[in-house]
């Protein structure tokens, strides 16, 4: 808990933000307490360096960095490689019921690692916005980039594992329909 001494606008920034940082490291920690002190380490580490974090030209993408990089940290020192969206956010419940149930397991680790592959502003991205459920707009504020910056890494993420897939093999619905219909 936060004492009534600290800054006003690190108590606002930690009100706000602590809740979806949390969200999102613990699917890389698996953890619920474990992804809690992650951020509250994080956090710390925030405020003590806080005037530095408010000269930066942008303080949420620093601090998203340093979110990020305390989870990964933890991870480590747990003995395990932090990894975000574990196999269960790619659980396929439907493997008893499925005609190909091997098929379907092999098609899931696929696009989990995929999505492991991903660079790392593409890989959040696309976990906050796909994965998590997060707007756009909620999005680029955890990140601290633009709306616009949002959109054009999902794209490019997605472009990424369509490739990595082989879903690019097959022409875009745009070309489809540019030259398709005579």
């Amino acid at each position: 808990m936060l004492q009534p001494r600290l800054p006003a606008d690190f108590r606002a920034f930690h009100e706000l933000y602590r809740s979806r940082y949390v969200y999102w490291a613990q699917l890389y920690l698996s953890s619920w307490a474990d992804a809690e002190e992650a951020v509250d380490i994080a956090f710390e580490q925030l405020y003590f360096n806080w005037s530095k974090v408010l000269s930066k030209a942008n303080p949420r993408a620093y601090a998203w960095r340093v979110v990020r990089h305390r989870t990964i940290d933890l991870a480590r020192a747990r003995g395990r490689r932090a990894v975000a969206v574990d196999t269960a956010a790619f659980e396929t419940t439907g493997l008893e019921q499925a005609c190909d149930p091997i098929g379907e397991l092999e098609i899931s680790l696929e696009i989990y690692q995929a999505v492991q592959d991903l660079p790392e502003r593409q890989h959040d991205v696309f976990i906050l916005h796909h994965v998590l459920g997060y707007t756009v707009r909620e999005t680029a504020d955890v990140l601290g980039i633009t709306e616009g910056g949002v959109r054009s890494t999902a794209r490019y993420a997605r472009h990424r594992l369509n490739k990595a897939l082989g879903a690019d093999r097959h022409p875009d619905r745009d070309d489809q329909a540019e030259g398709g219909r005579g």
